[in-house]
């Protein structure tokens, strides 16, 4: 017990001797606590009906039966699963190549010029970007379709399209994320002893061999790592991209749980039945992450723990 005293003491008196550090670390406590913390734990609203005025009654599963009695649900759920494949799955071996393109780029001038401007389009909000995508793919004046109609087709309206659509979600995330995705993967390159390549470059190894022999396998840990984590969020989809670019002639084939959890919570006032379906997406997302990182530690050895 007085162990336990001593370091208590011990860590009052490093917060009392830190005290200005702590202070500057508060409103990011805050914001866990508000946003993070204290939403968990009113996703029991799930098992309850909502009141503002009479305390809450226990409804039980009543919630997620009107979930999965809803016909409208499973397209939605189609929706986000093939979104969600497409940016999660398709997009995550370009993350990859380019870091192993960087690393290849043998100029540093050259190579932190190419950085910047892959790492630029991270920092805008999906309005901007929804914004660029949607000048650069219009119909009238848009460079995309000034370039078929150059090469004698027809103007394509993408953003009507519903065959099209998904693949604007899917270029446009590429296009947001290619360069701030892959810095993971870059840094792990860097961290690789040069004196392997060195050691190969004498043996007679090519650039490509080099490559395969050395960088990709240097690259296990944090590709596992990165992808088990992607699929935590596998079940979101992106509600802020998916929203910016909606409209009603492409609703049904890009409304994701997302933005069905947002017309449920925030139009309609469903609060309990839009938290029910947000808890059904965190308990798939943990038992994604923790199947694959189950999965991946007795395949290859490699998990996120």
């Amino acid at each position: 017990m007085s162990k336990k005293l001593t370091k208590i003491r011990c860590s009052l008196h490093q917060i009392k001797k830190n005290w200005i550090i702590y202070l500057m670390l508060a409103p990011c406590l805050i914001y866990f606590i508000v946003f993070r913390l204290w939403p968990i734990l009113n996703m029991r609203l799930a098992f309850f009906q909502y009141s503002s005025r009479e305390p809450w009654e226990w409804v039980g599963l009543k919630y997620f039966k009107m979930i999965f009695g809803t016909p409208q649900i499973w397209q939605i759920l189609r929706n986000t699963l093939i979104i969600s494949f497409m940016k999660f799955i398709l997009l995550f071996p370009f993350f990859v190549l380019f870091a192993l393109l960087l690393n290849e780029i043998r100029s540093s001038k050259i190579r932190k010029y190419v950085q910047v401007i892959s790492y630029l389009p991270h920092f805008f909000s999906w309005v901007v970007i929804a914004g660029i995508w949607i000048a650069f793919l219009d119909t009238d004046n848009g460079a995309v379709n000034a370039v078929i109609q150059m090469f004698g087709g027809n103007a394509v309206d993408f953003m009507t399209e519903k065959g099209a659509i998904r693949w604007v979600l899917f270029f446009s995330e590429g296009w947001r994320s290619l360069g701030w995705d892959s810095i993971i993967f870059f840094v792990a390159i860097l961290n690789i002893d040069q004196s392997l390549y060195e050691s190969a470059a004498i043996d007679g190894a090519k650039r490509w061999q080099l490559m395969r022999y050395i960088t990709l396998p240097a690259l296990l840990a944090p590709i596992t790592t990165a992808f088990i984590m992607n699929l935590g969020f596998f079940i979101s989809a992106g509600f802020d991209q998916v929203f910016n670019f909606a409209n009603s002639a492409v609703n049904s084939v890009i409304d994701i749980l997302d933005t069905y959890i947002y017309r449920l919570g925030l139009e309609n006032g469903q609060y309990s039945l839009s938290i029910a379906v947000s808890l059904l997406k965190g308990i798939v997302g943990v038992v994604l992450v923790f199947g694959t990182h189950v999965v991946s530690k007795k395949t290859t050895g490699e998990g996120v723990w």
